[in-house]
């Protein structure tokens, strides 16, 4: 089988035809992890015709991979998001918030996402941020007479700044795979968070003036009461300076920086009260597992890409865009559409895993006037706010699912009406950064 396999098709064709093999598996319910796996060895064997550069694989990838100094950044920030979880800062967070945003019209959606970014600079999960604030304000949502579409989508789409902004587990894993650096990720992807924070509550207050009623004011609060809420939030700050303000100052490495944000949320939670011995041994069996799930997929991801590396398939495709003399910025935006589309039906860390050891081999080879350095940086957040949009666009939107299933009174369907808006925001910001490059490589270029 496996020479008749060899004679008819050319390893890159090979390597083509374990797309479709792959996404048949997924399809069928097999985990990303295991189809990967599978898939890789097998295109292995067919392509190099025998069973050592497997074995040999299994061994390499294998402690390579799981020796890797650079995960031990993830278990950190996912033990980092459950003591922040744990440790009620959203409901601080969201009560900030409100006090200086609830008067306006939309204010408490508004207030929502504000708090969603607050507690993202100290998460770094998306779904852990939107789980957190959905508790919080969907009652407060709900007893201020917001239409179910308003609120669970504004909830949601504030989910996503868990991944925004950093620190953000997705661009770790992005890190790794495109073999970029670390901190210069976290510096780039801080102003395209603010902007997307900006651009949702833009979208809320556009939204509430096209459908009235959608979402009211809240008495205007005096300044002093206003400032004392502050006071609830200087934790928060104080981490977010210590863990992102290290990093960037190159005073802690993202590693160091993780175990300081993991204490420091821990020491907020045992000052609330609310890290008990049974909540630490959950927050850790919790990290274990997501963690164990990551790896493994990151060690599946390996051997896939050594198959696909060994079929020349981003080379060949990177040299045919290139003698097509196909314009960049066509190349570029086919990707990001492909991303959207994969979106509504795939997970974000399942695109990422599967397309960009493909994309940034070609992506890093194109002219967009910017030095290619810079390159892999600006297309990782490119990428990480197209993953982003996977979180809530129908019918696979994960963070959609959060929050519906928190409001009983409204329909999934409502649900997704009410997150289209934020979606529309979404594309836009994704524009206006591709057009302007430097805007998301500023900080970059400030601070390296």
């Amino acid at each position: 089988m496996q020479e008749l396999i060899s004679q008819s098709f050319t390893p890159f064709q090979i390597g083509l035809y374990s797309f479709p093999v792959l996404l048949i598996l997924i399809g069928l319910r097999i985990p990303l992890a295991a189809a990967m796996f599978v898939v890789g060895l097998v295109g292995t064997y067919l392509v190099a015709g025998n069973m050592r550069m497997m074995d040999s694989q299994l061994k390499t990838f294998t402690y390579g991979t799981l020796t890797n100094y650079s995960l031990s950044i993830i278990p950190l920030f996912l033990l980092m998001s459950e003591f922040a979880t744990r440790g009620g800062m959203s409901s601080s967070l969201f009560k900030a918030a409100e006090a200086w945003l609830g008067h306006y019209r939309g204010g408490l959606a508004m207030a929502a996402i504000g708090a969603s970014a607050g507690f993202g600079a100290v998460c770094g999960s998306s779904l852990a941020t939107a789980s957190s604030m959905g508790r919080v304000a969907l009652p407060e949502l709900d007893r201020a007479g917001y239409s179910g579409a308003l609120a669970t989508g504004a909830l949601a789409a504030g989910g996503t700044l868990g991944i925004l902004i950093p620190p953000s587990v997705v661009l770790v894993v992005y890190a790794i795979l495109a073999e970029e650096n670390i901190e210069k990720l976290f510096t780039a992807a801080l102003v395209p968070g603010i902007l997307a924070m900006l651009g949702y509550m833009l979208t809320v207050s556009i939204y509430t003036r096209l459908v009235p009623g959608s979402g009211n004011s809240l008495p205007r609060m005096p300044y002093g009461a206003r400032f004392r809420t502050l006071f609830a939030v200087w934790p928060v700050v104080v981490i977010f300076g210590l863990v992102i303000g290290g990093i960037y100052t190159g005073a802690f490495s993202p590693t160091a920086a993780a175990a300081v944000g993991v204490a420091g949320t821990a020491v907020v939670a045992m000052s609330k009260r609310a890290l008990s011995w049974d909540v630490l041994k959950d927050a850790l069996l919790s990290t274990a597992k997501t963690s164990a799930m990551i790896f493994f997929i990151i060690l599946a991801a390996g051997v896939f890409n050594s198959f696909l590396s060994s079929a020349q398939v981003p080379q060949t495709l990177a040299n045919v865009f290139l003698e097509a003399n196909v314009s960049p910025w066509l190349i570029l935006i086919g990707m990001l559409v492909l991303y959207l589309v994969l979106g509504t039906v795939m997970d974000s860390l399942a695109m990422i895993f599967l397309t960009v050891p493909i994309f940034v081999p070609i992506v890093t080879q194109l002219d967009f006037g910017i030095p290619a350095s810079e390159v892999g940086i600006w297309f990782g957040i490119l990428v990480l706010m197209s993953a982003e949009i996977g979180l809530i666009t129908p019918p696979v939107g994960m963070n959609l699912f959060v929050i519906n299933a928190m409001s009983k009174n409204v329909s999934i369907r409502e649900t997704y009406r009410g997150s289209l808006p934020f979606v529309t925001s979404d594309i836009v910001r994704i524009a206006f950064l591709v057009a302007f490059p430097s805007i998301t490589m500023v900080l970059v270029r400030l601070f390296y």
